[in-house]
């Protein structure tokens, strides 16, 4: 049973720091495991309670410790604040350490085969076309795609308003051919899929909107089609390798980091390591002296 701390936390978490339905789930998910593991009231957890809970989990992935971890220190840190805590007792436990785990990326190739793949003379072909190529030439979330109405939508300049974490709003650009795909879309395949008035962009067989999980199967669905490890593609890599290539082709780090829409640099860092990886790979493979003794 939930208890009255950890509900007033996720009403902090929704309302207060506007974060989505999704995230709030996962906190409560994670501290309730927490609770039930200890049988005690979060708020009255000690740093022994925490030890012997971390001590469970040590086979865990060391990303899964640290979003744990992250939970439990933001929601100390909450009741800190309210005054119901003198000192949160996740200061003296040291954060797991955690490898850079580099993001998954497709090939220019790659992409080029999947933004082709769909049947575009149907409905549902040409709406999937669209959101492919909205995707790779915004760097979107997939919450973000398939949350998009038609009121974020600024064709004649050729951009859309974006609603990132915490509803923060930024610009994003789409490009020529992303914009002539969308107005494909609003002209032919969404009118046939409207069955009533709605302003969400991208609609379903049934003319309401798609869900984040709809999408992710009509990715893994034209990965099949053209031949990508389906383990390697999903909505996410779309968005790191619009990331990657944009910096392959020498755009400005923190232009990207607009685009993407985070808040801190240091989450946009990691493609310039992607960068240097490919960059490596390339001179393995073609410098004159690599491979020989």
């Amino acid at each position: 049973m939930e208890d009255s701390e950890l509900s007033a936390f996720c009403v902090y978490l929704q309302f207060e720091r506007r974060l989505s339905e999704h995230t709030t789930s996962a906190y409560r998910s994670d501290l309730m495991a927490i609770r039930e593991f200890s049988q005690k009231p979060l708020i009255q957890l000690e740093d022994a309670d925490i030890r012997a809970y971390l001590a469970s989990i040590h086979e865990m992935k060391s990303s899964s410790q640290a979003r744990k971890m992250s939970a439990l220190r933001q929601f100390f840190r909450h009741c800190v604040k309210k005054g119901r805590l003198e000192r949160s007792p996740m200061d003296s436990i040291q954060r797991p350490k955690t490898g850079q785990r580099l993001p998954k990326t497709l090939s220019q190739g790659q992409v080029e085969s999947l933004l082709t793949a769909p049947d575009v003379s149907t409905p549902l072909g040409l709406r999937d076309r669209c959101m492919l190529e909205v995707m790779y030439a915004s760097g979107l979330r997939v919450s973000e795609l398939v949350g998009l109405r038609l009121s974020q939508l600024r064709m004649d300049p050729g951009f859309l308003l974006a609603y990132g974490k915490g509803k923060k709003e930024r610009a994003v650009p789409l490009g020529r051919t992303a914009v002539s795909w969308m107005e494909r879309y609003l002209a032919n395949s969404r009118p046939a899929l409207l069955h009533h008035v709605v302003d969400t962009v991208f609609l379903n067989r049934f003319g309401v909107g798609m869900t984040r999980q709809a999408f992710w199967k009509i990715v893994k669905k034209y990965a099949l089609t053209v031949g990508i490890d389906r383990s390697r593609v999903s909505p996410h890599v779309i968005r790191h390798s619009f990331a990657t290539h944009l910096l392959n082709h020498g755009a400005d780090l923190r232009a990207i980091q607009m685009m993407l829409g985070h808040s801190d640099m240091s989450t946009t860092q990691i493609y310039t390591a992607v960068s240097r990886e490919r960059l490596k790979a390339i001179h393995a493979q073609y410098h004159p002296l690599e491979g020989t003794t």
